[in-house]
């Protein structure tokens, strides 16, 4: 597989999502529920924000070398090829889920073999990343294969259906059924794409762009009424949230009528995604501004289509350097600066917002609810029972569940308002004016501020960077961080902040272990998350006494 830029792991991704969408849409066409409709339906923006991305990173190695080996020309032209279509068989998925409305007896689909087809869709989505990482030419002939099985599938039933037809009864459902069928069988063309890609890569032989009308009227929602022409809209990135994320500006910024008018065209962030999250991230930002104003981007624009559930926003583009970057590429004194200027915002917001009332935390919770996802990438880091000479170690799931009941002990003593997802990465810096800003707070609400203090720690910690001085410096930014934190814990009297932080850093660690494909780095992340929780379930002392071993924090 292919390793520059991470497309490999873009790639893996990929998979994993589309075998997902097909699974979760044969449990909906068994059991059809609105929350799972939602999950499908939002999943498959993800899914086409991933093959965006891979197929900007083939083009970019495509037209930035033009000495590419032959061999790997290929086998970037085969992933992009073989993304596409992936991308068309998460279409259909929520086409099928679509389809299912115009039903009048959900269960009369069942009647038909749809379980036979779902079979033959899972088990060849499940060898395609084996096939291009063995450049396995069975493999990719049984991919391939697969388009001829669900093509007599749909004929039986084709056949079937007609001969029912006859009969004068259940057309409007058997017509439904048909449509159900032909995209069942649309996906076994889309299969034999993929195949037929994976053996163009391995023998050299040959044997969509997004479109922007939510765009547009975002556009005319914030003011700006210019032409669509006139608008540079650079690269569209994906985040795991299935957001669209996209910079707009006036072509010609600097001289460009428009960008005397309207901020936006001066340059902006254009989101789009599931209106829910969309709504969220709105509301979020318009309560930041508000307790905070400047602190986050201005909405300059936001738009939602119920009727398919999307919505879209353009905000302030924050001019500045990540955290994440300035910790891998600034020198110490910009850095230590930095670091001063983010604890005494922090301290400043986590005061002013403070509520003094008991708040009880969801880390096992949330533990628990991207647990699949960690199991899927890494299905070994489901611990059984064992013993130890005679210690008795119990499982993963087992201690999972008793620390939640401990967690229900240790309530946090206070709230303050927290970003929710306060990565290095969403922390801005502009040198400038030696100001913080924040983006991306979608889960922004009043919750325990170890949440944040445990996901910024362990977002430094899982940074893909291991030469030693490097690693150093960013083992220094965890430890004054942590050291920010204790100072803080002690000056609003919080006695048992440490045993709160050694779940939330469990947390994070074991969740962070899906996005991770060094199989090395996750287990070591897996490892100290399972240590962790072991210490809490073990502990017999009053939480006040409980002491967090720094040294988890470190590589």
């Amino acid at each position: 597989m292919l390793t520059f830029e991470g497309l490999d792991e873009n790639f893996k991704f990929l998979i994993i999502e589309v075998l997902n969408q097909i699974k979760a849409t044969r449990e909906f066409v068994k059991s059809p529920s609105r929350s799972l409709f939602r999950k499908i339906t939002s999943r498959d923006d993800y899914i086409d924000n991933l093959k965006t991305v891979i197929e900007n990173k083939c083009y970019s190695r495509i037209n930035s070398s033009k000495d590419l080996d032959k061999n790997l020309l290929n086998k970037i032209r085969a992933i992009q090829v073989s993304s596409v279509n992936l991308e068309r068989i998460g279409d259909y998925c929520v086409n099928i889920v679509n389809q299912m409305a115009y039903l009048e007896d959900k269960s009369f689909v069942l009647r038909f073999e749809c379980e036979e087809a779902f079979d033959i869709i899972e088990e060849t989505t499940e060898l395609i990343e084996e096939a291009f990482a063995r450049e396995d030419m069975p493999l990719a002939l049984k991919i391939c294969k697969s388009e001829y099985r669900l093509d007599s599938l749909y004929k039986d039933n084709f056949n079937r259906i007609l001969a029912e037809m006859g009969s004068g009864k259940n057309i409007p459902n058997l017509v439904t059924v048909i449509f159900i069928f032909r995209y069942l069988e649309r996906i076994g063309d889309s299969m034999l794409n993929v195949g037929e890609s994976i053996i163009f890569s391995i023998l050299g032989e040959r044997i969509k762009i997004e479109q922007f009308e939510s765009l547009q009227q975002t556009l005319s929602v914030s003011g700006f009424d210019g032409s669509f022409s006139d608008i540079d809209f650079q690269g569209i990135w994906g985040s795991r949230s299935g957001c669209r994320i996209g910079r707009v500006q006036a072509k010609d910024a600097e001289n460009s009528a428009y960008s005397q008018v309207t901020p936006v065209a001066q340059g902006s962030i254009y989101k789009e995604g599931s209106l829910d999250k969309i709504r969220q991230e709105r509301n979020n930002l318009d309560t930041w501004n508000q307790k905070f104003p400047g602190m986050v981007p201005e909405v300059f624009g936001f738009h939602e289509i119920p009727s398919e559930n999307k919505g879209s926003m353009l905000v302030e583009f924050l001019p500045g350097c990540t955290l994440d970057t300035m910790i891998l590429t600034s020198d110490d004194a910009d850095l230590e600066n930095t670091l001063f200027i983010l604890e005494q915002t922090l301290r400043h917001i986590w005061g002013t917002t403070k509520k003094v009332t008991p708040t009880p935390t969801t880390f096992m919770q949330q533990l628990k609810s991207r647990r699949n996802g960690v199991l899927q990438v890494h299905p070994e880091f489901n611990r059984n029972a064992r013993q130890l000479g005679s210690t008795e170690i119990i499982s993963s799931e087992i201690l999972i569940n008793e620390c939640m009941t401990i967690e229900e002990s240790i309530p946090a003593p206070f709230s303050v308002f927290i970003h929710g997802d306060f990565n290095c990465n969403n922390v801005v810096y502009a040198n400038t004016d030696e100001r913080i800003r924040f983006i991306d707070l979608y889960r922004s609400r009043d919750f325990d501020y170890i949440q944040d203090v445990s996901v910024f720690l362990v977002s430094g910690f899982r940074m893909p960077v291991f030469e030693r001085p490097i690693r150093n410096k960013i083992n220094a930014v965890i430890s004054r961080f942590y050291n920010f934190a204790d100072e803080f814990a002690h000056e609003n009297d919080d006695a048992a902040w440490q045993a709160r932080l050694a779940l939330a850093l469990a947390r994070s660690f074991y969740t962070s272990t899906r996005f991770e494909f060094n199989y090395a780095f996750a287990k070591e992340m897996f490892n100290r998350s399972m240590f962790l929780l072991e210490k809490v379930y073990r502990f017999s002392g009053s939480w006040e006494n409980f002491i967090l071993p720094e040294d988890i924090l470190y590589y």
